[in-house]
């Protein structure tokens, strides 16, 4: 059954390979099928990919190979709630080390240039729980990273170090 709710990605021709890249980092995350052009088109040619659909952490995507008139910009992005510091490390290597690009407080771009937030459950419960010196504190410490370090947000909800 096809969801009634879709996020539609805008890609310049590589929406197979990045949906393959989901695919294969992270959890919940498959293609399900590729749609190639049934006729020739301004920018393609018959048989090209057209769409890819996938699922990227569970949620419903399709990529569309629409050309290079629009790229992808921080005002979408991807928040994946890690458990610990190997599954935060392992998303944001994956993404930052198949040519992506590192930014701050969890944020990092993919080499199609889409924006991820790998974001550790302890900074999000912390940063919005009720305790509102830890969460300033836990908030203040994220401020300084670029992936986001668990033990240093552990510590600043505690209380300990800077």
């Amino acid at each position: 059954m096809t969801s009634k709710n879709t996020i539609c990605l805008w890609y310049d021709g590589d929406a197979l390979d990045a949906a393959n890249f989901y695919a294969e980092t992270f959890p919940d995350s498959v293609v399900t099928a590729v749609h190639r052009a049934p006729g020739d088109y301004p920018n393609g040619k018959e048989g090209d990919v057209l769409t890819v659909d996938f699922t990227v952490a569970g949620i419903p995507c399709m990529g569309l190979n629409g050309g290079p008139y629009f790229k992808h910009n921080e005002s979408f992005s991807f928040q994946i709630a890690t458990d610990d510091q190997e599954e935060t490390d392992r998303l944001w290597n994956a993404i930052v080390n198949n040519g992506g690009q590192e930014s701050d407080c969890g944020w990092c771009k993919d080499r199609w240039g889409l924006s991820w937030q790998i974001s550790p459950r302890v900074l999000t419960d912390a940063v919005m729980g009720s305790d509102k010196a830890a969460a300033k504190r836990a908030f203040n410490a994220m401020m300084t990273m670029k992936k986001i370090d668990v033990a240093k947000i552990e510590a600043a909800v505690r209380g300990e170090g800077g």
